[in-house]
């Protein structure tokens, strides 16, 4: 019995992900992306459950779907075609600049929303699209 509710309690404890869906949507793409909300934050990481930055978070998550994109938010932030605000669909880009220069990405997950690996300290959240910075430039990979 203590070795069954040792096993138990551990496996509770870890997350357990799922497979991104058999669909090819910006939807898709977002519901994806929100289960690794609270997963860490680091630079130049690319795995969604060890740690990842900005890029490497979109870049991976997309990976899933079978797309290929660049690894840094200045080459991502050409990828797919251009999108105003108001266009906005869950899994587009948003790409944000800061006095000018490219310097985060997210990815819209609907209703004013984003899903980042925003820094250090939060990890990957799920926040407002206004939470910093000026948006640069918004991007479709799925149409």
């Amino acid at each position: 019995k203590t070795s069954s509710s040792k096993k138990s309690s551990s496996s509770s404890s870890k997350k357990n992900y799922s497979k991104p869906s058999g669909s090819k949507t910006g939807q898709a793409v977002a519901n994806y992306a929100c289960q690794f909300v609270g997963n860490p934050y680091k630079y130049g990481g690319t795995s969604l459950t060890n740690g990842a930055d900005c890029s490497g978070f979109v870049q991976s998550v997309y990976a899933n779907f079978g797309y290929s994109l660049p690894r840094t938010c200045t080459t991502q932030s050409v990828c797919g075609r251009g999108v105003s605000v108001d266009e906005l669909q869950p899994g587009d880009l948003i790409v944000y600049s800061y006095y000018g220069e490219i310097e985060h990405i997210a990815i819209y997950s609907g209703n004013g929303n984003i899903i980042h690996a925003s820094n250090w300290d939060t990890g990957i959240i799920e926040t407002s699209m206004y939470y910093s910075g000026d948006i640069y430039c918004c991007r479709r990979i799925v149409d």
